[in-house]
């Protein structure tokens, strides 16, 4: 088995002074890596009782689909604002320098219902929180998290207190 962090360029000074930006399109474009971290992220799922994933724009999309084809069930789309057409849920977020808001298709879950999210990384937990929020607003439940990548020093997980948390790279 490859070493993932292998297969990530690092970049630094991107988007900004002092940053050392992940990027993962240098482990997509490796059929074998790509393989790798999708089979890594879903038995991060093993034992793991839910119903449909979330993903968000659009990394989320990258790995969440393949993740819930795999393994036979859903797949909900959380996009920026403005980009679904019938009636949303939205969350505003703290970004950085400002705020954003991410929204989803207001009868894409249910309540009662299991959902897993599922993207590409963990920073300060900001993004994952918001949904989390719209999913609890639904009245389902997140019964677990899954990310390519977490960095640990932004301490992401402390945004998402009492939540299952997996990652399978950390920086």
């Amino acid at each position: 088995m490859m070493d993932l962090k292998d297969k990530i360029r690092s970049i630094e000074n991107y988007p900004q002074e002092g940053v050392i930006f992940r990027d993962i399109t240098t482990l997509l474009k490796d059929a074998e890596g790509m393989k790798q971290a999708i089979d890594e992220m879903q038995k991060k799922l093993e034992g793991v009782e839910f119903d449909i994933i979330l993903g968000p724009e659009s990394r989320g999309f990258i790995f969440g689909m393949p993740v819930a084809y795999n393994m036979g069930k859903g797949f909900v789309p959380v996009r920026k604002k403005g980009k679904l057409p019938a009636e949303v849920i939205s969350k505003e977020y703290a970004l950085e320098y400002g705020t954003a808001i991410i929204e989803m298709h207001k009868d894409a879950i249910h309540p009662g219902q299991k959902v897993v999210i599922v993207d590409d990384l963990l920073a300060t937990g900001g993004t994952a929180n918001a949904i989390v929020e719209m999913v609890e607003e639904i009245g389902a439940e997140v019964v677990a998290l899954v990310f390519l990548i977490e960095l640990d020093f932004l301490e992401g997980r402390k945004a998402l207190p009492d939540r299952k948390i997996e990652a399978v790279i950390h920086y």
